[in-house]
């Protein structure tokens, strides 16, 4: 996908298009994640389901916003990054749990702030303010992944780090490159 620029109307319409269309994609894999995977816990399943609650406020917030900018969600091209892992990941809660949560949801937690500086040097308030709602509820999001990733390991006999260091490799996730948001409390429940 190309660069979007905030500097020009149009080039913010495509990053909260982007945005949106991961949100989008976020709700749909809350949704999977409570359906697919039978025998957890009862609390597995009301988690996945708050998760795609917010994720949906998120989109909501954002398609809103588009709006304002003189867009409608599917105007712009979209990648399918996150359902790529979806797929990848659907055989194995414990395999899901590492690397959509704990990989690519903790990636965007990671761009967050980058993303807020430029649209703050742009004076795009609006934005902002809904980033700064959807990183709060994102940190619980990774959480969330990250408990269930331990509960599994735990209930398969498996050490949690060593486990999520082979997956990440198995499964060709994205690399684990910086910036990190230090400035986000540790939510990966390892740390």
């Amino acid at each position: 996908m190309p660069r979007r620029r905030v500097d020009t109307v149009p080039g913010r319409a495509a990053l909260v298009h982007a945005l949106a269309h991961i949100e989008f994609n976020a709700i749909n894999l809350a949704l999977d994640a409570a359906h697919r995977f039978a025998g957890m816990p009862p609390a597995y399943y009301a988690d996945w389901l708050r998760v795609a609650d917010e994720e949906a406020l998120h989109f909501d917030l954002l398609n809103m916003h588009l709006a304002t900018l003189g867009h409608a969600y599917g105007d712009f091209p979209a990648h399918a990054g996150l359902w790529d892992m979806a797929l990848k990941t659907a055989h194995d809660p414990l395999v899901r749990m590492a690397l959509v949560p704990r990989v690519l949801e903790a990636r965007g937690l990671d761009a967050t702030p980058l993303i807020v500086d430029k649209l703050k040097a742009v004076n795009d308030t609006r934005t902002v303010e809904i980033l700064a709602i959807i990183e709060r509820d994102e940190i619980g999001h990774v959480a969330i992944g990250s408990h269930w990733f331990g509960w599994l390991c735990a209930a398969r006999g498996l050490q949690p780090e060593s486990t999520f260091r082979k997956l990440l490799v198995e499964y060709d996730a994205p690399p684990l490159r910086p910036p990190f948001n230090l400035a986000a409390p540790p939510c990966s429940g390892f740390q």
